[in-house]
């Protein structure tokens, strides 16, 4: 069974039996159940079913191979239940969500699996301002699905359906727009860049992006065809061809997306990674650092199990940083609470509020490399300048009878003289290092990430903790 219902959204692989996997019947049920929701937000609600103000919902999808179907049912049933929809097209994820924003719809649906296989789709819904829903909203949308809750529009209040390909382009200005985004110091840097956009959407936007940045560019992967050309979670294992181009020919620097264009990394002029996790840290840096950026005193937010490299640079800064639970819009959340001037997650996720509250590889390579001209190095040379972590990423396979809420208090308890975080699961910091351990949403495993100076160093804190948790099972 590969059908997974969250908060967040639904996924799953394509084909098979209602049910077990995203077929045309449960993207409808799934859909079905978000206009339900949305509708009860808008004004002036009959009482007979069918909305007296017809709301509007953008849909936008990455190019995976299944995104023309999954698409025609989101947007008919959209309609079927009253909303008009703008297909705003081939789109990425954060394109999706400013667009949102910028038309004034009252929600969201984005048809992308992010780094999944070339099997997967999913469904994430965005509220009115352009955001994943919050966790009880999202809760909500699952239970109206398991009641089929469902009342549909009558022929009279039928939505309406048209298309939109503006957006690409408005998302690029909103980037140039930024304050911190120096495009006359890009284009004077003369940077050229090799990109992988893995046969999705990041080769439709991205050419956009760097051509009024003045930067050359060869893109590799560029048909946006979904046929993914290697496994397309941007992690150094899948990265050879990139990495092999770097070291074949001169560029200034490797940039990998996903395919829905949230997540982001980078590679050094040498082939070397620049290493996901400083993604952000690099980002933060640039805007803390700013002297028409941030003030002293400036917050940072990033999940729990993301570097501690990005405390140690807004300390720099005499800044605070913030921990929150992992999951997108629980930093997003977080940085709402502290003021955060920016925040994301060590998988390459830069959130900039100046921007939206949401993940942005534009953002994050637009100001990346304003980074790069105002302190005119190489990229290698640039991540020398910042702390160097390694995390090692374990599991542990769970059994039915395993007490997980359990196991972690034992945790907690055993380490009480260091400093602990339970917010989500238990993370315990030590002088040098740090350990967490999470249980896994989808999967029966606890999670146990781990980070400290070295590779062995943290691939062995972690087997330890491991270790502790087999010992009480």
């Amino acid at each position: 069974m590969t059908l997974i219902k969250s908060i967040s959204g639904i996924r799953g692989t394509i084909g098979g039996r209602t049910g077990d996997t995203l077929n045309p019947l449960d993207i409808v049920k799934f859909t079905s159940a978000y206009a339900t929701f949305i509708k009860k937000g808008l004004p002036n609600p009959s009482q007979g079913g069918a909305s007296e103000c017809r709301g509007k919902i953008i849909v936008g999808r990455d190019a995976r191979i299944s995104g023309e179907m999954v698409k025609n049912v989101v947007c008919g049933t959209l309609m079927g239940m009253g909303f008009d929809v703008i297909n705003i097209g081939l789109a990425t994820t954060p394109t999706t969500e400013l667009a949102v924003r910028m038309s004034g719809a009252d929600g969201g649906i984005i048809i992308t699996a992010s780094h999944n296989p070339r099997q997967w789709n999913a469904l994430k819904l965005l509220n009115r301002e352009g955001e994943f829903l919050t966790a009880a909203d999202g809760a909500e949308v699952l239970s109206i699905a398991e009641r089929e809750d469902f009342d549909y529009a009558d022929v009279d209040n039928l939505g309406h359906y048209t298309e939109d390909n503006s957006y690409d382009d408005r998302h690029v200005q909103s980037v140039l727009d930024l304050r911190l985004v120096d495009v006359p110091a890009i284009k004077q840097s003369r940077f050229t860049v090799c990109v992988d956009t893995i046969n999705s959407v990041g080769g439709i936007i991205l050419p956009k992006l760097l051509e009024r940045l003045g930067v050359g560019y060869k893109i590799l992967n560029s048909e946006p065809t979904g046929d993914f050309a290697h496994n397309p979670e941007p992690l150094e294992k899948n990265l050879s061809g990139i990495m092999d181009e770097m070291k074949a020919h001169r560029y200034d620097l490797g940039i990998v997306v996903d395919p829905d264009v949230d997540r982001l990394a980078f590679i050094c002029e040498d082939g070397k990674m620049f290493g996901e996790e400083y993604t952000l840290v690099s980002v933060a840096d640039y805007v803390l650092g700013a002297p028409s950026g941030a003030v002293g005193g400036a917050c940072t937010v990033s999940n729990l199990s993301s570097t501690r490299a990005l405390r140690d640079v807004t300390e720099k800064y005499n800044g605070k940083y913030y921990a929150a639970a992992v999951g997108e819009v629980n930093v997003t959340t977080k940085m709402k609470e502290v003021g955060a001037v920016i925040g994301g997650e060590g998988n390459g996720g830069v959130i900039y509020p100046e921007s939206h509250y949401g993940r942005d590889a534009l953002v994050g390579i637009a100001l990346f490399l304003s980074n790069l001209a105002h302190k005119d190095c190489k990229a290698s040379e640039l991540r020398a300048t910042y702390p160097n972590y390694f995390i090692a990423k374990n599991r542990i396979d769970l059994t039915p009878d395993t007490d997980v809420d359990a196991i972690l208090v034992k945790v907690k308890e055993m380490y009480k003289d260091e400093q602990v975080n339970d917010i989500d699961g238990v993370k315990i910091d030590f002088a040098d290092s740090w350990v967490h351990l999470r249980k896994s949403n989808t999967e029966p495993i606890i999670r146990v990430y781990s980070e400290a100076s070295t590779m062995e160093q943290a691939d062995a804190l972690g087997k330890k903790l491991m270790q502790v948790v087999y010992d009480m099972q």
